[in-house]
């Protein structure tokens, strides 16, 4: 990915929100959507957002709104919880969906796209998008047919995220391998800190952890593949995944699985916790004066011959439901959302996000966000997340449970794999 300036650069980071009406209601579950008053209207989109916090919800606003004045359309936008929009997609795109719908690359993204639930894009990435990403972010928005089937406008990677106040002050150095990195949690240990932030309670940030200790082992082919399917789950390769993470676990914070995910962020932000492997949505946890002392890390090395270049930068973006009301105005919408233009405001607004657009301006972004850039830019892979590159049916029935009881009994590794390897095989069907 290759930037270059195209102007002069916005406010990388807004703290100041705005009211926010434009943003639409923030409803509970997708069942509720669809029953706008005016639905009727030739020219209203409707739109479904997962982007829920009050940064998300005005940078989606600022962005919808440059469009209604750009268009003379109308978008009523529909804002979800994340966590319930997640969990109902698959009845809410079976149902009355809305025209636009905010979603994921890779894999969930296919899932739909193979059942005729979303639609095909690929007419606005020749209109509109030609040249605008990297042939790496378009294969992610595409499904096995070669169609697009998404939009995609910002990027929140994944990092070893530290304050750097705190390495400066106990002359802590970032570890580059297995070595170092053990060895610095077993001096955080000694201070008094708990090395690991880690709350697991919700499930799913536990997927965080075997996916980068999976791609350090054994790389990011073997990884995509076995969340595909193609692997078992009952091999050397996974057991020395789960082992690895055993060696790790008495560097995490004491009873993860009391603890959510939220409350993990929070031990960092007071300096309890020395380092947290996490997004970059550990930015709305900070508070603003100290977003400066916000520093991170790529996940070490495990392996020399595998390397450390692999990044989790999930891609977020928009699709377009199987039979959208009103088609030619939800195309245009999602061509505006993954626009240049767009990108830039929404990635000003919300702290997590970074725009993944080739000509994407970065002289303005903070030292935070240029070193995750970098990260991306010089990846040598990249991948979304377990829950977006597997099955959503396993990766919530089979391996939320899965990772849950392995951090209450590390010592079971054979037995876990094995049953996860029988789940996976009715699953996917071999």
């Amino acid at each position: 990915m290759h930037h270059r300036p195209v102007g002069p650069p916005g406010p990388r980071r807004r703290t100041l929100l705005r009211g926010m009406a434009g943003a639409g209601a923030l409803l509970a579950l997708p069942g509720l959507a669809g029953c706008g008053s005016r639905r009727d209207d030739p020219d209203l989109v409707t739109m479904a957002s997962n982007r829920a916090n009050p940064a998300q919800r005005e940078a989606i606003a600022e962005s919808v709104g440059n469009f209604e004045a750009d268009s003379g359309l109308s978008v009523e936008v529909n804002t979800f919880q994340s966590t319930a929009f997640q969990e109902s997609v698959n009845n809410y795109l079976q149902g009355t969906p809305d025209d636009v719908i905010g979603w994921f690359a890779g894999y969930r993204m296919r899932f739909f796209a193979e059942r005729g639930l979303i639609s095909d894009v690929s007419g606005v990435w020749e209109r509109n998008l030609r040249g605008a990403f990297t042939d790496q972010v378009r294969d992610l928005c595409t499904a096995d047919d070669g169609k697009q089937y998404m939009v995609p406008d910002s990027t929140a990677p994944w990092a070893v995220f530290h304050r750097r106040s705190l390495f400066e002050e106990r002359g802590y150095e970032v570890p580059a391998t297995r070595e170092e990195f053990v060895g610095l949690c077993e001096r955080m240990r000694a201070d008094g800190l708990a090395p690991l932030a880690s709350g697991v309670r919700e499930g799913w940030p536990a997927m965080g952890t075997f996916d980068h200790l999976n791609l350090r082992l054994n790389g990011p082919e073997f990884h995509l593949e076995l969340l595909n399917g193609d692997h078992s789950w009952d091999s050397p390769e996974v057991r020395s995944v789960f082992g690895a993470w055993a060696e790790l676990l008495p560097h995490h914070q004491a009873d993860p699985l009391g603890r959510g995910v939220n409350e993990a962020q929070t031990a960092l932000v007071r300096g309890e916790a020395g380092m947290m492997l996490c997004g970059m949505f550990i930015a709305h946890s900070f508070p603003e004066e100290d977003l400066d002392d916000l520093d991170c890390f790529a996940f070490p090395e495990f392996d020399a011959q595998i390397g450390a270049d692999a990044v989790e930068a999930p891609i977020d973006g928009f699709m377009l439901s199987g039979e959208p009301r009103n088609p030619e105005g939800a195309r245009e919408l999602v061509g505006h959302m993954g626009a240049l233009k767009s990108q830039e405001i929404y990635t000003a607004i919300d702290p997590q996000a970074l725009p993944i657009h080739t000509e994407a301006d970065t002289s303005g972004f903070s030292a935070l966000d240029a070193k995750v850039n970098d990260m991306v830019v010089n990846a040598g892979a990249l991948t979304q997340y377990m829950d977006r590159d597997t099955r959503p049916d396993f990766a919530s029935v089979v391996m939320i449970p899965a990772l849950q009881r392995f951090i209450r009994q590390p010592d079971d590794i054979a037995d876990l794999t094995a049953s996860i390897q029988r789940q996976k095989a009715s699953i996917f069907g071999h």
